[in-house]
């Protein structure tokens, strides 16, 4: 059996999520504590964090730890990843799910917002993955899933920016992929269509969104279910809903087609 394969089992392997506090963070949380890992949840908010730490542990029946951090910050960062490695280990598998969108067109979104977009989804994924993927080397083994989007595979209105910051994350992914893959550490981008979670009560100002396009709204619980059973296999990507991932072929392959259903078919916000 490969390294990477023993981590299938998931009985005291120590997973860290980043957004762990709710919507799919929380779920995959809970699924591989479900597992038997040892869950470590990283987020802002420390009365969320705390309760998704005592059912996680309640769950698996092994320790589990929650640490406040902003992934904006390098520094918090920098504290927080030392003081995992000390008081829980190396991680095993590491899930980066902390992110924000703000559904509006790209000249009204203020520069404030698309720097800490940037800095939250690109580039605080970029510290975590670079910070424990080198402990994930050192060992010999280790998975990464990024959790990026279908709007890093296919843009539609009042999504540019958040798009941007999603497309940043599948180039990232797959390059880092290539690079990881000789040391036996996995890395797989997971592209979700919309989730019916509290992610837009911030992204979608006019409350609708989900209402719109309910057909293919996916549930966090069995994403997180997907994504969990991909730990310790090497998949490239996750992509779903599989109507949406047919859609981002066409956005491809066929350009002018890819943009009607941007720009018609998926302008929903």
């Amino acid at each position: 059996m490969t390294k990477l394969a023993a981590l299938r089992d998931l009985n005291r392997k120590i997973v860290v999520i980043t957004g762990g506090s709710s919507g799919l963070g929380r779920a995959i949380a809970y699924e591989a504590a479900s597992k038997g890992a040892i869950i470590v949840v990283l987020a802002r908010r420390e009365a969320e964090l705390a309760a998704v730490r005592e059912e996680a542990h309640r769950l698996s029946g092994q320790p589990a730890y929650a640490y406040v951090l902003d992934v904006s910050d390098p520094a918090a960062i920098e504290t927080i990843v030392a003081q995992v490695q000390t008081e829980v280990g190396i991680p095993d598998v590491l899930v980066n799910a902390a992110g924000f969108g703000s559904f509006e067109n790209a000249f009204d979104t203020s520069m404030t917002v698309v720097e800490q977009m940037f800095r939250v989804n690109v580039l605080g994924l970029m510290y975590m993955t670079r910070a424990f993927g080198r402990m994930m080397i050192e060992q010999g083994s280790g998975h990464i899933i990024n959790i990026a989007s279908m709007a890093g595979k296919m843009a539609t209105p009042k999504s540019a920016i958040y798009s941007a910051t999603k497309f940043a994350v599948v180039g990232y992914s797959n390059g880092l992929r290539l690079e990881l893959k000789p040391f036996g550490v996995q890395v797989t981008t997971v592209n979700p269509g919309p989730i019916d979670t509290a992610f837009f009560d911030i992204a979608d100002k006019t409350g609708n969104y989900l209402k719109s396009v309910d057909w293919v709204v996916l549930d966090p619980d069995q994403l997180a279910y997907r994504i969990v059973k991909t730990i310790g296999h090497a998949k490239r990507e996750i992509n779903a809903p599989w109507l949406m991932a047919i859609g981002a072929q066409f956005y491809q392959l066929a350009p002018h087609i890819g943009d009607y259903v941007a720009g018609n078919l998926l302008n929903k916000k």
